[in-house]
C-alpha cells in the first residue's frame, strides 16, 4: 500500500473504533420529551430505546382518550427526533474529521 492509503486505513480504523465507542455511549445517553404542557413525558436513550412514559393523572380523561393518545404519540415522536439528532451530532463529529485521499472524505 502507498503511504497515503496506509494513513487512510488508519483513519478509517480509528473512526470505526470511535463510532463503536459512541454507539455504546448512546445506550446511556437519555433524552426526555413532553407533550400537553408536560402532561405526557417520554424518555428514550440515544440508541432509541424507550425507557419511561410518564402520564400526569390529570391528563386521563375517560371521555377524551384520543387526546391522551395524541399526546403520547407526540411525545414519543419528539423523543425519537431528539435522540436521532443526538446520535447524528455525535457521529458527525467523528466522520467530519475523517479525510480520505482522492476526494473520498466524509
Amino acid at each position: 500500500m502507498k503511504p497515503n492509503m496506509n494513513s487512510a486505513m488508519k483513519q478509517v480504523q480509528k473512526a470505526q473504533a470511535e463510532m463503536a465507542r459512541v454507539q455504546e455511549e448512546l445506550k446511556s445517553d437519555l433524552v426526555t420529551a413532553s407533550a400537553g404542557g408536560g402532561a405526557v413525558k417520554v424518555s428514550i436513550t440515544g440508541d432509541l430505546t424507550v425507557t419511561a412514559v410518564t402520564i400526569d393523572p390529570r391528563a386521563v380523561d375517560p371521555d377524551d382518550v384520543e387526546m391522551l393518545q395524541d399526546m403520547v404519540l407526540a411525545a414519543v415522536n419528539e423523543a425519537l427526533r431528539e435522540a436521532q439528532e443526538l446520535a447524528n451530532t455525535k457521529m458527525s463529529r467523528i466522520m467530519g474529521g475523517l479525510s480520505l485521499p482522492g476526494g473520498m472524505g466524509f
